[in-house]
């Protein structure tokens, strides 16, 4: 488990992370989302001992993650795939790393083998593409069996095969009563992994809670329909509060009714439907409503600089 009470970071007069609370709970996914700059890796960083925090504070399993005298052994984090030695092998990276913490080379090897490592352990660091440096760095994350697995962009540069792995890998360990917290910026990724969500931009919590909710918070749900006979049925349904929409693939959108209302009051017209749908949010529409006026970073309009030139 993680709990942040009050967490604050500071550097000069610039605040990074501002007062904010929030606990990460073991047997589930929890997604850390939040645009560049929002205080993210702040964040993870001070979870793991690596930054202080000006105020406030953050457990991991009970106490301060300085004050675990095995701390390999209860918290597994990646927060940057380079961070190995170049000129060793893969196996003897982590070997190395286990014998911090008397970790024996059995162990080595069987995290090796879970992160698909076994054709490459003896190739040095330095030659890894960057999905071989993430599986390396998921391996460093569980060589001491942790509690708690943190990781900061886990499948950047994985192919297809790589990232269903890491989705696999991170339910199974929260099935098996772990905790996990995971950072990304792919939405589509995230709404199949995690089970809640922490959405911070500016330093400040945004939104917290299981995805559907937050998903069904932050957008809206429309009622989607074909029909040959469109004029009848928008008379038919309209109404206060009744949005409707023509869609350019012909299908209509309707905001203010259920798909069952809609078919209910389709039926007793006589308007005939060809499809009917509810259709809800994503979790990217989600986010983004969330941090619209969060964001630090913003790209300027290409026609307006001169760009398409």
């Amino acid at each position: 488990m993680i709990e942040a009470r009050t967490l604050t970071k500071r550097y000069g007069q610039r605040t990074a992370v501002d007062g904010i609370d929030f606990q990460v709970l073991p047997g589930r996914v929890t997604g850390f989302l939040g645009p560049n700059g929002a205080g993210k890796s702040t964040t993870m960083q001070m979870i793991v001992g690596l930054d202080r925090p000006t105020a406030g504070s953050v457990e991991v399993n009970g106490r301060p993650y300085h004050e675990h005298r095995a701390p390999l052994r209860e918290v597994g984090v990646l927060l940057d795939a380079k961070a190995a030695h170049s000129g060793r092998s893969a196996y003897k990276h982590l070997l190395s790393i286990a014998a911090t913490h008397g970790i024996g080379a059995a162990r080595v090897r069987e995290v090796v083998g879970l992160a698909g490592l076994d054709s490459v352990a003896g190739r040095r660091v330095g030659g890894f593409s960057l999905g071989m440096g993430q599986r390396l760095g998921i391996a460093t994350a569980l060589l001491g069996d942790p509690a708690t697995i943190i990781l900061d962009e886990p499948v950047n540069g994985l192919d297809p095969e790589g990232v269903r792995w890491v989705r696999t890998l991170m339910r199974s360990l929260a099935a098996e009563g772990r905790t996990v917290l995971l950072s990304s910026h792919l939405m589509s990724e995230m709404a199949q992994t995690a089970d809640r969500l922490i959405v911070i931009g500016r330093g400040r919590i945004l939104a917290e809670g299981a995805i559907g909710d937050i998903i069904s918070g932050a957008t809206r749900s429309v009622t989607r329909v074909r029909t040959h006979d469109a004029e009848r049925l928008v008379k038919t349904i309209a109404g206060p509060g009744v949005v409707v929409s023509m869609l350019t693939d012909g299908a209509i959108e309707i905001s203010g009714m259920t798909a069952e209302e809609v078919a209910v009051a389709a039926s007793t017209a006589g308007v005939v439907l060809h499809e009917v749908a509810s259709v809800s949010g994503s979790l990217e529409e989600a986010y983004i409503a969330l941090t619209a006026g969060e964001v630090e970073y913003r790209s300027s309009n290409p026609a307006a600089t001169g760009a398409h030139q």
